[in-house]
């Protein structure tokens, strides 16, 4: 006895995908559409990383991709400059938070230094 693979459409798969964000577990949305739920995970995968030109269609495999289509899509942003406003923002606020540390450092040595020893001669012992 010989096992056929099941094929589904490009439609199916995308509206299976769009499913998984508003379903209770993916394992029901696996069990209602009568797949196995790590097709599920597969499908969300190839979508991210090729979009729906990822799903394989029924017949002769396709010539893979050139180089250049093997970058995920998800790497190249959409507004390269809004991409590097928000790098920068973010990379000056890194740098306040530097100098918010080195200011808590310096007054946190500062103040360990100017707290008298305990039990030094001439030194009246704190009652804290």
């Amino acid at each position: 006895m010989s096992v056929r693979k099941r094929r589904w459409s490009r439609e199916f798969k995308e509206s299976a995908i769009a499913r998984m964000e508003a379903a209770a577990t993916i394992g029901d949305l696996a069990a209602e559409l009568g797949i196995n739920r790590s097709m599920l995970f597969k499908w969300r995968r190839a979508s991210q990383l090729g979009g729906s030109a990822a799903f394989r269609m029924a017949g002769r495999s396709p010539a893979p991709p050139p180089a250049e289509a093997a970058v995920p899509s998800v790497l190249i942003p959409a507004d390269l400059t809004a991409a590097q406003r928000r790098i920068e923002e973010l990379e000056r606020k890194i740098g306040q938070q530097q100098l918010d540390l080195d200011f808590f450092r310096a007054a946190l040595r500062h103040v360990r230094d100017q707290q008298p020893g305990k039990g030094e001669p001439g030194e009246t012992p704190s009652t804290r």
